[in-house]
């Protein structure tokens, strides 16, 4: 048994457009549900949705079965819960509010076994199908897919430096957290924050790196991988749920007589 092929990591490395959908729902049969549709990357959130390490392997499995592509993001940039997601089989992590290259070298060396990086070894663990795959430690690094965020004015004002960091597979921009850092929170569409990310984002996208954001308008999703971005996010779970239902209870309560 071989390691398996991290698919999306060759697809973006291919330049090939990947069309996400954030899971924040933190279970497995709601990732079993948005996995059937064909999304071509699922991101489990750890960030901001009420995820553990178990839970997150649950909505692997969900994903896996379904022949969707996971991409893990942990809370923080955390060499210690970093081992564990690579432990349970994440081939694909999104570091949080990466400030420089220091965090981006050590977001790096968390994925990686010494002498190249920090990672623990343990032998019976899924990601190696529990040691039934013979070439795990030979191959594994060549499938482990590391994005790191910028989130700041700061870290976009460093990001190719940060994209140059070896290891680093592409760059996701984060308009909310940008937002906030400019003193627009809450209006990450703004166009300021855009004329910020986008400086960044054509910086990287004329030296091939593979750039990345999630926003919840799908003609904006549909103009940026237009425009060179490899990977966007157009939704969330938690977002087309609420709203979703929202419209729903509207269209029943307009349609009665007491209005």
């Amino acid at each position: 048994m071989n390691v398996l092929e991290n698919k999306f990591l060759a697809a973006i490395r291919e330049g090939r457009k990947q069309i996400g959908l954030w899971v924040s729902l933190s279970s497995n049969y709601a990732a079993d549900v948005v996995a059937g549709t064909g999304f071509d990357w699922l991101l489990i959130d750890m960030e901001h949705s009420p995820n553990d390490v178990n839970m997150v392997l649950g909505q692997l499995q969900a994903i896996e079965a379904r022949g969707g592509k996971a991409i893990v993001r942990p809370p923080w940039n955390d060499k210690v819960v970093v081992k564990r997601l690579l432990d349970i089989g994440a081939q694909s992590l999104l570091f949080p509010m990466v400030q420089s290259v220091d965090e981006a070298e050590a977001a790096v060396a968390a994925t990686r076994y010494p002498p190249q990086g920090i990672r623990g070894v343990a032998g019976s663990i899924r990601a190696s199908q529990f040691g039934r795959i013979t070439d795990y430690f030979d191959k594994v690094h060549d499938e482990t897919c590391v994005i790191v965020q910028a989130e700041t004015r700061a870290a976009v004002a460093q990001v190719v430096d940060i994209a140059n960091v070896s290891g680093v597979d592409g760059v996701f921009f984060g308009p909310a957290d940008i937002a906030a850092d400019m003193g627009l929170l809450g209006r990450h569409m703004d166009d300021a924050v855009w004329d910020v990310i986008m400086d960044g984002a054509r910086k990287l996208i004329a030296q091939g790196v593979p750039v990345g954001t999630l926003v919840t308008d799908p003609a904006f999703a549909a103009r940026l991988l237009d425009e060179g971005f490899t990977f966007v996010a157009c939704g969330l779970d938690t977002h087309i749920l609420a709203t979703g239902a929202d419209a729903l209870l509207a269209k029943v309560r307009e349609g009665t007589k007491e209005k």
